[in-house]
């Protein structure tokens, strides 16, 4: 599999390779942890130097499409929701996106993840969202631990609608709700807070009963709520 890029500028070496060695792993059914050959294979093989195989595996590795050990041989990686958070924040912060499309997005997807869980869920993870929510009301006095159960809850929410696709997506937004948890807590009162911890724990409720329809009409109550406190606050 020679690219043949012998006129082609430095920068075109790697992201052809990168292009390959992608194409490399998807014909070869390779899977994560699977190893994929050495350097040395994957120069002669695609006609480029080793140094270049090794700025491609760089650029994929930091992609999380691939992992890079001193001494070992590169693996498939695992998915992990890095570099789409990446992006996210990226878009965030260059003003290319702004925190009230994050919440339309977040709003969309988790209304159908709230769904899903209510049919899919396994009584573990039923207990296990349940958890979270009740956490949130004990851990009252400390916002910190309880945005961090907020997050963890709707992780858990996502992982019971049996979609990795869903879960991908909702790590992802972790580092932006960092950002405006903490916002939007403060600018409601201890009263409205109370609520909005009792309204995760019926939301948790209809997951464990089934109820997929009260499941996602309390989880787009819960967006309307966190957007209301937002407005208040000024940031959208």
């Amino acid at each position: 599999m020679s690219l043949n890029l012998d006129s082609a500028p430095q920068s075109d070496f790697v992201g052809s390779t990168v292009v390959a060695i992608s194409k490399l792993i998807r014909d070869s059914d390779l899977k994560p942890g699977d190893r994929l050959p050495p350097e040395a294979t994957l120069s002669r093989n695609l006609n480029v130097s080793r140094t270049v195989v090794r700025e491609a595996l760089r650029s994929l590795a930091a992609l999380r499409l691939v992992e890079l050990g001193a001494g070992k041989r590169p693996t498939v990686a695992q998915l992990d929701d890095d570099s789409f958070a990446l992006t996210i924040e990226h878009g965030v912060f260059t003003d290319q996106i702004d925190i009230q499309q994050i919440y339309d997005a977040r709003r969309t997807i988790e209304a159908r993840t709230a769904a899903l869980a209510a049919l899919r869920r396994s009584d573990f993870e039923s207990r296990t969202i349940l958890a979270h929510a009740k956490a949130m009301e004990t851990d009252f006095s400390s916002p910190a631990q309880v945005m961090e159960h907020d997050i963890a809850f709707h992780l858990a929410i996502a992982r019971a609608s049996r979609n990795p696709v869903f879960v991908l997506i909702i790590g992802a937004f972790q580092g932006v709700t960092r950002q405006t948890w903490p916002i939007g807590w403060k600018s409601r009162g201890d009263a409205e807070n109370r609520d909005m911890n009792a309204l995760h724990l019926k939301l948790a409720a209809a997951i464990a009963a089934g109820d997929p329809h009260a499941a996602t009409e309390l989880m787009n109550r819960h967006f309307d709520e966190s957007v209301k406190a937002l407005l208040k606050a000024g940031l959208v």
